[in-house]
């Protein structure tokens, strides 16, 4: 197996948690509280902020120029983008200005850009990769179990169920797995630990969400 496959096969209980978790279902089903909803989007806001900086980081970092390209245009792909859908939700809901950050999302975006900027390219790309894949794979999820067809969200669905979204998140994973074919075994665990970090803050981000997360 190549390194993603592997990466994928010690993920797969935090992805089995996700999908089960009630943000993911009541969001699958359409009922999710509206509320709950415009707190996600409004923190995902606040997260694309950093994550295409983080995406930045690593094309400056790059020493391959094709690598560096790719990096480039994920940066702009993650502001055009998800920016997009980020504004036609913000309209519906009336949002206006910017809001703090939740602790979790504080957290994530701080945990990126610890690693992106301390670690070696391949570690750094490996940190960000959850942010495609996992979201790819709940896209996936739901519009293949979706029951009803007026979901209030299936604009969001839509987006990461997509053609285009997936060619990005398959490009993604080739990167991360070239790297990791030059990588020692070491440099490889490290990849695979920062993986399955930002697995995890990927479940803590929706059920901060689900639960309006505060500061104490």
């Amino acid at each position: 197996m190549n390194w993603s496959e592997k990466a994928w096969e010690r993920a797969n209980p935090i992805y089995e948690k996700i999908i089960a978790m009630p943000f993911i279902e009541e969001l699958q089903n359409g009922t999710l509280d509206p509320k709950k909803f415009k707190f996600y989007i409004e923190q995902d806001s606040r997260y694309l902020e950093y994550f295409a900086r983080a995406l930045s980081i690593i094309a400056a970092k790059a020493e391959d120029v094709n690598t560096m390209l790719d990096f480039i245009r994920f940066a702009e792909g993650a502001i055009a983008v998800e920016r997009s859908l980020h504004d036609s939700y913000f309209k519906q809901y009336e949002v206006k200005g910017q809001i703090s950050m939740s602790p979790t999302c504080h957290h994530y975006v701080h945990f990126l850009q610890s690693t992106v900027y301390m670690s070696q390219s391949s570690v750094g790309i490996a940190a960000v990769l959850p942010c495609f894949w996992v979201y790819k794979k709940i896209g996936d999820y739901i519009l293949s179990n979706q029951t009803k067809n007026d979901n209030q969200y299936q604009n969001w669905i839509d987006t990461y169920a997509g053609d285009e979204f997936g060619l990005l998140v398959e490009k993604a994973i080739l990167i991360c797995d070239t790297a990791a074919a030059s990588s020692t075994v070491e440099q490889q665990e490290t990849m695979t630990e920062v993986f399955l970090t930002a697995c995890k803050l990927e479940y803590n981000f929706w059920d901060s969400a689900y639960l309006l997360e505060k500061w104490k």
